[in-house]
């Protein structure tokens, strides 16, 4: 087994403390590749984004339950397979995926599994409510243009259109959004993660 070097293992011992820093080292060395192979399996990168993005949640969520530095890598494979494997099932379509590939990732994957993880859901529905209380809170034409802008995919240009304002107005209730936001999340979450969820 090769043998971790004493830099990545402070990051992991400071990671187990919550340090975010320690967190953005681990998120930048595994993000791309989970993302990939959330790709490989579904085949839709918006969907991909959405499991990669809950992966590094719930891994920063759970973070007290891994034991190792390796359980990092296992725990975002193991999470990302299980989502993937979902969707493919609801699509319906998992016996397209049956290939000898796949099984010969799900073998490898598989190896990696620490099965001594569980996933307590609890904690993410708790964020999520507070996230959703964090919009709702927003002033109200302030949380209108986030809306439009995160959720409804406008573009400022047509925001400004349709409510019939200036873009640069547009864009100041999207910064003032945006510092709200940081500003109420921040005691729950590492800023990587923030800028993904606010991206």
């Amino acid at each position: 087994m090769i043998n971790k070097s004493k830099a990545e293992l402070l990051h992991f011992t400071n990671f187990k403390k919550g340090n975010e820093k320690a967190f953005e080292y681990f998120f930048n060395k595994y993000h791309d590749n989970i993302l990939g192979f959330c790709i490989q399996f579904i085949y839709d990168k918006p969907e991909a984004k959405g499991i990669t993005q809950e992966a590094f949640l719930n891994l920063w969520i759970k973070k007290e339950t891994i034991n190792k530095v390796e359980g990092i890598e296992s725990f975002l494979y193991t999470f990302a397979k299980s989502k993937c494997l979902n969707v493919i099932r609801h699509k319906k379509v998992k016996d397209r995926y049956k290939s000898k590939t796949l099984n010969e990732k799900e073998r490898e994957l598989d190896y990696q599994i620490l099965k001594s993880i569980k996933f307590d859901s609890l904690a993410l529905i708790e964020l999520e409510e507070l996230i959703s209380k964090s919009i709702e809170n927003l002033p109200e034409k302030t949380r209108a243009i986030f809306i439009k802008k995160r959720f409804e995919n406008k573009r400022n240009y047509e925001i400004a259109e349709e409510l019939n304002i200036s873009l640069k107005t547009v864009e100041a209730h999207m910064t003032k959004a945006l510092k709200i936001l940081k500003t109420n999340l921040s005691p729950y979450l590492p800023l990587v993660l923030i800028h993904m969820f606010l991206q």
